[in-house]
């Protein structure tokens, strides 16, 4: 008998059978209905929410990786393959994927996990966790294995039918994921680093090239989580107001996380219930059971990005003769190098070996950032150590969260410090608002980054760049050890800032500082939480002057208090702060220059004068000054009022036309915004909409908001995009997942939106479904109440046995 030849092809569907297999397999034990025969039950309502409602968490977790997986099944096998150190192999060696917030080579991706990822540590920690946190991620593994089980190898969306790399979820897949969620704001930001850490070569020089304290901040800035103020980042705008702030007295809540519209970190909705035990609605990211973002029947509550930091660096004195040995107290240490391969599948079978040696610390992995003044020289090193590694306890804070009853209980719910790199805001039935940073920072004083302090250069990193560098020198400068804090090294709860008030409190990416401006800022915490008395980003100061003016009435609206229907139109103002803080002074300008104005310039300033110095969709002049302000704000001495600590709200502010060379720059940049414009084929008076829209299902559909430098509180950006084209903004990034929640007598009353909608699959029609109710600035009523979801319901009720 002549063998049957085997095709790519066919190898390439034996494996995904295979896996689909193993998954039918897996599935099939752990949804065989035990004594009891339990089942969980689906409901979608308008717009796809998903509604879960199970026994136990194990069930919730269940239906919840079910219908997660209904919508976004191929998002979530290729993260699998990200965590599973495999891109090279499926994907490309020199094809790039996501890591983090960033893209990288898939090769650099699959080095840096398979170094990082430790699945017997991870599975370690995972065992102190909860009963209910085990059922539920058990729960979660079965779920997606069922549905890949139940669609079958043809039945997937076309970006992932019949590929090899569609394989069943694990244990240590899901504990991956939530690993590598956690290390997002540190190690994970400085994969790139960690990769980039090579010894010096033999005879090298002693130290490095010296390196301009503005290089080093942009450099840093460009591997930042939170601190880069041209975006970029995880943000989010959150406020919260109490009883004397809101009509009713009772508590009311903005959420407007601003986080990517692709990838992992996207929003999804669901609403989870066990009966008598739990009801809980609104939003989570990546692979998880729980809500992270939402409300119940007595709270809500939404996280906004803090200052805190996750990591310090440790600047490691080194052995003259041997780049790999550093000294701590007087004695030689040795790094532990490992190298990592990558099959030889990752290069086609035909390359060289895909590698790279790692090398670890006491203090943890060797980073390079040269163009940072950090790099590896025969003389120094920088070590990382991440706060969040191995942290495990966020699904618990979510769980507990869920069942609070007001905010104090919410606030005993992250007693145990899960949050990993956020603030929360809250608002309960009663009329209380609360702004807590509770998340994962590292225990260092201020007294200890002052004797702990590394060579000069490093050290001015701190106040530059927010980018904390310790002496490895000594083990002296280890974190502190609090018996209270939830893990050894990091800032325990009771030395957190936390304000419950019957007012306001807000948060935009900026520290505690001016939470609530009226209430002095929480003594004696660390700088390495957040700093005080410095420059706020434009959000925050849009933020407190929308709320401010709102509860004195002079905003235009009627009455003296933040209702809901207030709240929702405040958000949606688009008021362009950047805007209205130099247009006066430039307008000015431009009237007294008259014909010493370049033709391009003088254009320029005549759109900008007719502005409304709003970023709305139809805003004639929005366009042209976000090209004006990326170039002016960067302009030396540009402001005319500077910053002033005791007006920390409205400054700086003006435009300082009064300097020749700035004026002279200024009216460059506005001449330079015209040309900008032209050369992508837009006029310069185009309305904001026009460039900044995006199509879905033939439709083109118009977008209001602007980009984090112009201060505008509804925010779009276009990351991976310098310049406007022809194509216009690519928003990609901005205003996701929103709520505005209050309550009544029988519980919440919300609204919201998901911006880009509950699939990630564009062929889905749950794709940017909800965009063009975005667009027009209307909201969405969130089916709580049981009445309401049977109002709303969207075909029959899926049951599934687990």
């Amino acid at each position: 008998m002549t063998p049957r030849k085997t095709t790519a092809s066919s190898r390439r569907f034996s494996l995904t059978a295979l896996a689909l297999g193993a998954a039918a397999l897996l599935a099939a034990c752990a949804s065989a209905p035990p004594p009891g025969g339990r089942t969980v039950t689906i409901e979608r309502t308008t717009f796809g929410i998903a509604h879960i409602t199970a026994p136990d968490y194990e069930g919730l977790a269940y239906g919840s990786a079910y219908a997660h997986a209904q919508d976004n099944v191929c998002q979530t096998a290729e993260h699998l393959l990200t965590l599973r150190g495999e891109r090279s192999q499926f994907l490309g060696a020199q094809n790039t994927g996501e890591l983090g917030l960033g893209r990288m080579p898939n090769a650099q991706i699959d080095l840096f996990i398979r170094y990082h990822m430790d699945d017997a540590a991870l599975a370690r920690a995972g065992a102190t966790t909860s009963p209910q946190v085990q059922a539920a991620l058990r729960g979660y593994v079965a779920g997606y294995n069922r549905y890949l089980q139940d669609a079958g190898p043809n039945g997937l969306p076309a970006a992932c039918r019949g590929k090899p790399w569609v394989r069943p979820m694990t244990a240590n897949d899901l504990a991956r994921a939530t690993e590598q969620s956690m290390i997002q704001g540190g190690l994970g930001a400085l994969a790139g680093a960690v990769l980039a850490a090579v010894p010096p070569a033999a005879g090298a020089k002693t130290g490095a090239a010296p390196v301009e304290l503005k290089e080093a901040v942009a450099e840093i800035g460009r591997h930042s989580f939170n601190d880069n103020p041209e975006g970029g980042e995880l943000g989010s705008n959150g406020w919260a107001f109490g009883r004397n702030a809101t009509p009713d007295g009772r508590g009311l809540l903005l959420g407007n996380p601003h986080f990517p519209w692709n990838g992992t970190n996207r929003f999804w909705e669901m609403h989870l219930t066990i009966p008598g035990q739990l009801d809980v609605m609104g939003a989570t990211g990546g692979l998880s059971p729980v809500v992270s973002i939402g409300f119940n029947k007595d709270v809500a509550w939404t996280h906004t990005v803090s200052t805190g930091k996750r990591f310090t660096l440790y600047e490691l004195k080194l052995d003259p003769n041997d780049p790999t040995v550093y000294w701590v107290d007087g004695q030689p240490r040795k790094m532990v190098a490992r190298t990592v391969a990558l099959p030889a599948a990752a290069t086609g079978g035909n390359g060289p070996a895909v590698q790279h040696t790692f090398y670890a610390t006491e203090w943890g992995p060797v980073i390079s950032l040269p163009r940072a003044g950090l790099g590896w020289t025969a003389q120094k090193a920088y070590a990382i150590r991440d706060a969040n590694t191995l942290n495990v306890r966020s699904a618990e804070s979510w769980m507990k969260m869920a069942q609070a009853r007001n905010v104090a209980e919410l606030r005993a719910a992250m007693g145990n410090q899960g949050m990993p790199w956020i603030n929360t805001i809250a608002a309960d039935r009663d009329g209380n608002a609360m702004y807590a940073d509770l998340s994962v920072v590292p225990d260092v004083s201020a007294e200890m980054l002052r004797a702990c302090a590394p060579s000069p250069a490093a050290a001015a990193l701190l106040n530059a760049a927010g980018l904390p560098v310790l002496d490895g020198s000594r083990s002296a400068c280890a974190w502190n050890r609090d018996a209270t804090a939830a893990a050894p090294g990091i800032v325990a709860p009771a030395r957190m800032p936390v304000l419950v008030t019957p007012d306001y409190v807000q948060n935009s990416n900026d520290s505690f500082w001016l939470s609530n401006p009226r209430v002095a800022p929480m003594a004696g915490v660390s700088p390495l939480v957040g700093p005080i008395g410095v420059p706020q980003r434009l959000r925050t100061r849009s933020g407190i002057m929308e709320i401010e003016g709102r509860l004195a009435g002079n905003d235009g609206l009627p009455g003296n208090r933040m209702g809901a229907a207030e709240l929702r139109s405040v958000i949606f103002r688009d008021r362009n702060l950047a805007g209205m803080l130099v247009m006066d002074d430039l307008q000015a300008a431009c009237a007294a220059a008259g014909s010493s104005l370049t033709v391009d310039q003088a254009h320029g300033c005549r759109v900008l004068a007719a502005w409304d110095r709003t970023s709305n969709a139809d805003a004639k002049g929005a366009a042209l000054f976000r090209e004006f302000w990326r170039k002016a704000k960067d302009i030396p001495k540009v402001w005319r009022q500077p910053f002033d600590p005791a007006q920390p709200v409205t400054t700086p502010a003006g435009l300082d036309m009064a300097t020749p060379a700035t004026r002279e720059a200024v009216f460059k940049a506005v001449g330079d915004a015209v040309t900008t414009l032209r050369t992508a084929g837009f006029a310069a008076d185009v309305p904001l909409g026009v460039p900044q829209s995006r199509e879905v299902r033939g439709r083109r559909i118009a977008l209001h908001g602007g980009d984090e430098f112009e201060g505008v509180l509804n925010k779009l950006e276009s990351q991976g995009q310098s310049l406007i084209d022809p194509k216009g903004y690519n928003v990609n990034y901005g205003s996701s997942y929103m709520q505005v929640v209050t309550f009544d007598e029988r519980g919440p009353v919300a609204q919201g939106l998901l911006t880009y909608g509950q699939s990630s699959d564009l062929a889905s029609p749950r794709a940017y479904d909800q965009l063009p109710l975005f667009a027009a600035k209307q909201w969405h009523p969130l089916p709580f109440h049981r009445a309401d979801v049977e109002a709303q319901r969207e075909g029959r009720p899926l049951q599934l046995a687990y």
